[in-house]
């Protein structure tokens, strides 16, 4: 049986249809989920992609949180349902509640596109359980506000518990611990700033780093 993994579109969502295609490369079937619909269609997981969802006004997520299907994703999630935010999807997990901490402006308020190498700190979740600890992948990233920010009990749960996923080797944004991804405390829901569907081929990105991702969702899928 063929996984299925849904990508949710909002208005100002930049990159579902790279998220779509990064499903579809991992031999997974891609499903198309809709801010404004409920029905998650039978999804097996959920990626919330990255953009500008409603243009970020009041804070990057913060409108997108509240939309028919994050609803359904939250309800999905808390019942073990795998759920990747990538860049603002991220963003969106934070403001649901998913995942702790936020996303503030980059250090020195300036908007970053690079390709940047990710330290893999946690293999034990359902989106990076084939790749390696210690491993670095080359993912691009792109984004204004992707500081990793939160109260210190918060950090220092995070690293106790080993929640912490992705770490930058430049944290070129100035988030704390140099945190480039974080998982809940089931290990499902993961969020990250950079965007690891735009190197799953390299016609088109840095790399194939990124693929593993998906790899791992599917896998653990079908566990």
């Amino acid at each position: 049986m063929i996984a299925k993994i849904g990508v949710i579109t909002f208005p100002g969502t930049l990159d579902d249809v790279d998220a779509l295609r990064a499903v579809r490369i991992a031999g997974a079937e891609p499903v198309k989920l809709w801010h404004a619909d409920t029905d998650l269609t039978g999804v097996d997981a959920v990626v919330v992609p990255g953009g500008f969802s409603y243009g970020d006004y009041l804070r990057s997520g913060a409108i997108a949180a509240l939309a028919p299907m994050m609803q359904s994703v939250v309800e999905a999630a808390n019942k073990g349902m795998p759920v990747l935010g990538i860049c603002n999807g991220f963003q969106i997990l934070t403001e649901a509640g998913l995942l702790p901490g936020a996303l503030t402006r980059n250090e020195g308020l300036h908007f970053h596109c690079t390709d940047t190498y990710l330290e893999v700190v946690n293999t034990d979740t359902a989106w990076t359980n084939q790749l390696e600890e210690g491993q670095k992948i080359l993912v691009p990233a792109k984004h204004g506000e992707g500081r990793f920010q939160a109260e210190k009990h918060t950090i220092d749960e995070l690293e106790a518990e080993g929640r912490v996923v992705f770490r930058y080797t430049d944290n070129y944004n100035g988030s704390i611990n140099a945190i480039a991804g974080i998982t809940n405390e089931t290990g499902r829901v993961v969020g990250l700033m950079p965007h690891p569907e735009h190197a799953v081929e390299l016609l088109t990105g840095p790399s194939t780093d990124g693929l593993g991702l998906f790899l791992s969702a599917i896998s653990k899928i079908g566990a």
